[in-house]
């Protein structure tokens, strides 16, 4: 994978609001990939936060729209 490819986190929290950050991302055609790292889903569980994350490449352009959704919420 190159460096520009390379998948950073951008965003983490609840389910609700990583999906909603997800949509407006690739509304600006921003890809972004939800994951759970926490582990709790495989004990059966609900994880407490999910992280996204985004192509290194992309940051620039998602940095203003994660920006204004952390802002209002």
């Amino acid at each position: 994978m190159k460096e520009k490819d390379a998948l950073i986190k951008a965003y983490s929290g609840t389910e609700g609001l990583v999906h909603i950050l997800k949509d407006m991302l690739e509304q600006k055609g921003i890809t972004a990939t939800i994951r759970n790292s926490s582990g709790d889903s495989f004990l059966g569980g609900t994880p407490i936060a999910l992280d996204l994350y985004i192509r290194q490449n992309d940051i620039k352009k998602a940095e203003s729209i994660i920006r204004e959704f952390v802002k209002k919420n």
